[in-house]
């Protein structure tokens, strides 16, 4: 009897497709995380856009099609370095992004962060009972899929996509549209300002994010521009004579950002602490595990050899990059680079099986690495100082206001957000491939592969936004206008806590009262969740830290998702009454399409904003193809608001009535 085939899996063109959709959405990540903080999880859209693309090219499966969404959502992930690269521009080191010790930073991170998931995968996926529900949502997606499932959400992909571009398209590059909305009133000497972004990508990211993230972040910024703004601005002297508005902005970026750094530090010091018994569990269940040889395609990993092999080259290139950093001005860096590469080798596994158990818990989107990285920021500065009480780091290191320490820091900084975002993924597309029946190993290639293409990927999209946009309180040349430029809110708080650690620089003031309400929101959020409430503190803590025009726009698209998903219960409550169907025979109703428009505004806002950006390199001119100056002052902010609120009813309905048909 002959043998069936063997389905397609880890393919030349497969290998190609994730390359080029690898490109996409870690420019997009890159840029979405930089203006507001956050990334999606591209494994969904990855999933859709390969699905189409290989039906089209023909003899396509499953497994291929997971294979391709792996490597996607590996580069996307590795795109987190966003959060510590840009640290280097605002501590006054680098004044680019140059291609090869970025690559290889990432590369090197992205790499040992596959290999430490690798031994963890038979105890946290295989033999684990942990939910992971990204990683399962992927599988019924791709499953989904394979019975022509996946064209209503491409569409819906591509729609988003297209909107998204044409209005950032008419608001970032011809400005005929505004891109915020803002209203500032004074009472007494206090200044409340509401500020509204007009983005289409934060509309998606809050309908991600969801109705508890997002109103968590809006109670932050209530806070922030409510209560904090508006009583420090009566208490403070406006001595340089601003207007009220520069006033406010003034004290908010100076003091009330300092208590939302606060605030995150406690609300993700207390996520961890929340999950370090089912990760101990984790550990143990890994250490005690009977390892048995693999005797199926379904259960192999890569090969020792092999992993002996990416270790050693990791460690090697991690060795040589921190030298290149440091060896053009300061000599005796020996012991520093090898403890630093140790620091990055043990704490990074250690951090690989504490993401990987939390991705298993909550999701890789709702994992706290920011958390993480806020932690192994004070850990490597301490080392630093440690080795430096030993007289075992030259002095050129802690020189000049100890600048080249904070931009070291900041450097094994970007080693660790790399292994901890890659073990978060990695762990999820893992069990993705056990519920389809993947190979591990391929699936581990394709992990490597998507590791390679992202990390070519990132330095040129940090240059070109860099130098069209700039970064807030870091602008690549004078003149620019410091309102477009994009607030990267995670590299500005590493910078800070590195620099201030060794500088002993930090406003602990306001860094006190943040850490005082961080317990607070703790101690609220857990009476809460014994009523089945929830107010996620480390939102909340978000929503303080960012702009108003970030957490608003976000709550707004949390609240659409929301409303949406209660217009779609009650209508299905309605079908039920009159047909006497039980309830537990109604379907949950489809959000594929949901997540695909969110996914387009974000993806089609993004790519736009990057073109403009490397329109604006080419053409050498901020602004080049804006219209602004033939415009009425009034028209750009009315037209974008009218266009804004058209799309996001059009967003709901779309919602609600892709549900109502299926």
């Amino acid at each position: 009897m002959p043998h069936a085939p063997t389905p397609r899996e880890l393919t030349l063109r497969g290998l190609i497709l994730g390359a080029v959709i690898t490109v996409i959405f870690t420019a997009s990540n890159v840029y979405l995380g930089l203006r507001i903080g956050l990334t999606f999880a591209s494994s969904i859209p990855a999933a859709v856009i390969s699905m189409a693309v290989l039906r089209a090219l023909g003899n396509s499966s499953l497994l291929e099609n997971n294979m391709v969404q792996s490597q996607a959502s590996a580069a996307g992930t590795l795109s987190c370095v966003f959060a510590t690269f840009p640290g280097l521009i605002m501590a006054g080191i680098w004044s680019n992004f140059p291609f090869w010790q970025t690559a290889g930073i990432s590369l090197a991170g992205g790499i040992a962060g596959v290999l430490f998931t690798i031994p963890l995968r038979r105890a946290l996926v295989t033999e684990s009972s942990l939910p992971y529900p990204e990683g399962v949502a992927a599988a019924e997606i791709l499953r989904a899929g394979g019975k022509n499932g996946n064209t209503k959400s491409l569409k819906a992909l591509v729609s988003g996509g297209v909107i998204a571009a044409l209005f950032t398209f008419a608001s970032n590059g011809l400005r005929v549209v505004a891109d915020s909305v803002s209203a500032t009133a004074s009472l007494g000497g206090a200044i409340f300002q509401a500020t509204g972004g007009l983005s289409l990508a934060l509309i998606g990211a809050g309908y991600l994010v969801g109705v508890a993230g997002g109103l968590a972040m809006l109670v932050g910024c209530i806070m922030a521009w409510g209560v904090c703004v508006p009583w420090l601005t009566a208490h403070t002297a406006n001595t340089a004579h601003l207007a009220a508005a520069e006033f406010a902005h003034s004290v908010w970026l100076h003091k009330v950002r300092f208590v939302g750094a606060g605030a995150i530090a406690m609300a993700s010091v207390w996520t961890l602490i929340e999950l370090i018994g089912p990760v101990a569990r984790g550990l143990r269940a890994m250490l005690h595990a009977h390892r048995t040889p693999s005797t199926t395609e379904q259960d192999k990993d890569l090969s020792p050899r092999s992993l002996i092999t990416l270790l050693t080259f990791t460690v090697v290139a991690l060795g040589v990059l921190f030298s290149a950093f440091l060896a053009p001005v300061a000599h005796g860096i020996g012991t520093l680079v090898v403890a630093a590469v140790l620091f990055c080798v043990v704490f990074g596994f250690v951090m690989a099986a504490a993401c990987g158990y939390m991705a298993g818990i909550v999701g890789s989107s709702s994992s706290p690495i920011s958390g993480i990285v806020i932690i192994a920021a004070v850990l490597s500065a301490l080392m630093i100082l440690g080795l430096e009480a030993c007289g075992l780091v030259p002095e050129a290191l802690m020189a000049n206001g100890q600048t080249l320490a904070t931009g070291f820091t900041i450097l094994v900084l970007s080693t660790i957000t790399a292994i901890a975002a890659i073990s978060n993924d990695n762990l999820q597309d893992l069990k993705t491939g056990q519920l389809v029946g993947a190979s591990p190993w391929k699936q581990q290639v394709a992990l490597l592969a998507g590791c390679v293409v992202g990390a070519a990927v990132i330095p040129p999209v940090l240059n070109i936004l860099y130098q069209a946009y700039g970064f807030a309180g870091a602008m690549p040349r004078p003149g620019m206008d410091a309102a477009h430029a994009l607030s990267a809110p995670q590299p500005a708080l590493i910078a800070l806590i590195a620099k201030g650690v060794f500088t002993q620089s930090l406003d602990w003031s306001m860094l006190s009262l943040g850490m005082g309400l961080g317990v607070v929101l703790v101690i609220l959020d857990v009476a809460l969740r014994r009523r089945a409430l929830a107010l996620p503190p480390l939102g909340v803590a978000v929503g303080l830290y960012l702009p108003p025009s970030v957490s608003i726009t976000l709550a707004l698209g949390a609240m659409l998702g929301w409303l949406a998903k209660r217009h779609i219960m009650h209508n299905k409550r309605k079908t039920v009454a009159k047909t006497e169907i039980p309830v537990t025979a109604v379907p949950e109703h489809d959000a594929t399409v949901g997540t695909m428009l969110a996914s387009g505004f974000i993806v089609g806002e993004s790519l736009t904003g990057v073109g403009l950006a490397i329109v604006a390199g080419a053409l050498g001119a901020e602004d080049p193809l804006s219209l602004a100056a033939w415009l009425p002052h009034s028209f750009a902010p009315v037209l974008g608001l009218g266009v804004f609120s058209v799309i996001c009813v059009w967003f709901y309905r779309r919602v609600v009535n892709n549900a109502v048909s299926t």
